[in-house]
């Protein structure tokens, strides 16, 4: 198993709690970073917005790319999963500055290429929003152009959303970027299963999860591919005592309405195709991270970790607050242990 943790690149996770203790800045996510390598995490996944989801438009959220590229040059270790919507990209610029921070990071750079969601923050930075199904096809070309570039030289291409002629990329990444991407539509699992390298997944129990790594599995299959890597987003509190984990859980699900975090629910469900309906609870913390259910004392994540593994989970992405507090103790507590 592999742990991940999301930097908190909009100053935490709880839509709910206004000040979690961990800024949006930095210094906050450079001491992260390299105490996550101390603490034996293996990645960190980088959010792509340009407004705060988590807590409300007018707070800071920090720009996903050049934070990875100054984590790269601070970092020895740490694998640097970043966040790419294709609508906010040139792909050709993207290859291009994507293989410079892969160089920088000495071949540690990942992508989570996600097909956007947030009409309105579309609209506030001037980019065109798509339909759900669109967005998907207009994706698919981007990797086509991406993955291309960082390949060859002299590569034309002609599409319906973009055209590149006689493209030179150089330098070209130490190594191709492993590409994840998650979704849970029909046209995002089709695209995952043939372009990408890890399918990664919102919170769900064991079984759930298993089931959606068997389709993904049968479809890359049925593609001739081989076996992907399959992550799952979690939100971990791990105490002593079921007393001291039940009264943590109440107060992060304190739902409060009128959240600024929370002015955003009804759009992101009009433009998310989910398999299962979401409620305020779930919404209080980021990515359905409370439904993997690593929460509990020391022994009950660790067997729940263990489900996971059995179904076939090879990935862990990590949320916790405060951020740097809680992944010392996780990692103390069940990273340590399990190694």
């Amino acid at each position: 198993m592999r742990y991940g943790y999301w930097m908190p690149v909009f100053g935490g996770w709880l839509r709910n709690v206004d000040d979690e203790n961990m800024r949006a800045d930095w210094d906050y996510v450079k001491t992260l970073a390299q105490r996550s390598e101390e603490l034996g995490y293996d990645l960190s996944l980088i959010a792509e917005l340009n407004l705060n989801d988590i807590k409300g438009e007018e707070a800071p959220s920090l720009d996903a790319w050049s934070t990875a590229a100054a984590l790269a040059a601070v970092t020895r270790k740490l694998e640097l999963m970043v966040a790419v919507r294709p609508t906010f990209h040139n792909p050709a610029l993207l290859a291009k500055q994507a293989a410079n921070i892969d160089l920088i990071s000495g071949g540690r750079l990942s992508l989570n290429v996600v097909s956007s969601w947030w009409q309105d923050e579309a609209t506030k930075y001037g980019v065109q929003f798509e339909q759900h199904d669109d967005r998907y096809a207009r994706t698919a070309e981007w990797l086509d152009v991406v993955t291309n570039l960082w390949k060859q030289d002299h590569f034309s291409y002609s599409g319906k959303y973009y055209q590149v002629a006689d493209n030179v990329l150089q330098p070209k990444p130490a190594k191709s970027p492993f590409l994840y991407a998650g979704g849970e539509s029909e046209a995002a699992k089709n695209l995952i299963a043939a372009q990408c390298d890890g399918y990664v997944m919102h919170g769900d129990d064991p079984q759930a999860i298993g089931r959606r790594i068997q389709d993904l599995s049968q479809r890359r299959e049925k593609l001739g591919l081989p076996r992907m890597k399959f992550g799952v987003a979690a939100y971990s509190i791990v105490r002593n005592t079921e007393s001291e984990v039940k009264k943590e859980l109440a107060h992060i699900t304190d739902v409060k309405n009128s959240a600024a975090g929370y002015k955003n629910y009804q759009q992101w469900l009009a433009g998310t195709q989910l398999e299962n309906q979401v409620s305020l609870a779930d919404y209080s913390v980021s990515n359905r991270g409370l439904r993997s259910g690593l929460t509990g004392t020391p022994q009950q994540v660790a067997d729940r970790i263990g489900e996971f593994e059995a179904v076939g989970v090879d990935l862990f992405l990590l949320q916790c607050s405060p951020q740097l507090e809680e992944m010392e103790r996780f990692s103390e507590a069940v990273i340590q242990v399990l190694v």
